[in-house]
């Protein structure tokens, strides 16, 4: 196939990459150039907002300065499988043996889909909104984003709802889509951003809640993925370094109780 695929590793450190060439590590941060990385502090960028905009600032370098058939965000920690759910304590070689390929992005592509997306998270016990609420003191920004949506995207408004009240949503911030969809998105999701940006004091907020803006278009995507009626595929993820399960427990269990303030 002559399509051309980029899918962009944000990393912030030195970290081993998948061996397909689709995948370009792109680093943001402030930190020292890494050697053989592409910069999201190169051409069009807000690389100097990545405090507060996390992965974000690499989906903007990629809207505004890339040419590719088909575009892709992953973690230098967490990348699509090959279809495989594979346990975060299995070893390294058999993760970096199973990631998705080049061949499967396409044929996903071409035939079944138009945006590859992780599995859905499971909130079980509370809404999306509810679970934001217990875990960000941000909370009060979402009345904004939907006061943005009301006014400039009207038919974006019931879906927004939905996808608050839903037990279900896409995280992470991770896809691989036609680029007219991952240009699209980005183009309707930094518009929403830059006005809370605008009229949403941050000074308060703690460094975990200082990121803001990644943590709130985790909870756009299904809203624009269900207005523009995009067909997406779920593909496990794999979490290349060990997680640490006792510390998200631990921030979770805290959100639920009140204890993050």
């Amino acid at each position: 196939s002559n399509m051309k695929t980029e899918i962009y590793v944000v990393a912030h450190k030195k970290s081993r990459m998948p061996a397909d060439c689709m995948f370009l590590p792109v680093q943001v941060g402030k930190g020292p150039d890494i050697d053989g990385f592409l910069r999201d502090n190169t051409g069009e960028n807000i690389a100097e907002k990545n405090e507060n905009y996390c992965e974000l600032t690499a989906v903007y370098w990629a809207w505004k300065n890339r040419e590719a058939d088909i575009k892709g965000l992953v973690h230098y920690r967490r990348i699509f499988t090959n279809g495989k759910r594979i346990p975060s304590w299995t070893n390294a070689e058999y993760k970096y043996k199973n990631l998705i390929t080049e061949q499967q992005v396409i044929e996903l592509l071409s035939n079944e889909c138009d945006i590859i997306l992780p599995k859905a998270h499971n909130y079980i016990t509370e809404t999306a909104y509810e679970h934001y609420k217990h875990n960000h003191d941000s909370y009060d920004a979402l009345d904004l984003v939907r006061k943005y949506i009301e006014l400039h995207f009207p038919a974006y408004v019931g879906p927004f709802d939905r996808a608050m009240q839903s037990r279900r949503s896409h995280l992470l911030n991770m896809m691989i889509a036609k680029y007219d969809i991952f240009d699209k998105y980005a183009e309707w999701m930094f518009d929403i951003l830059s006005y809370v940006e605008n009229n949403y004091s941050i000074d308060k907020l703690d460094a975990y809640d200082k990121r803001i803006f990644g943590f709130i278009s985790e909870l756009l995507l299904d809203v624009w993925i269900e207005t523009n009626h995009v067909k997406y595929r779920e593909i496990p993820v794999v979490y290349l370094e060990k997680e640490n399960y006792v510390n998200k427990y631990i921030h979770s269990l805290k959100g639920k109780m009140g204890l993050i303030k």
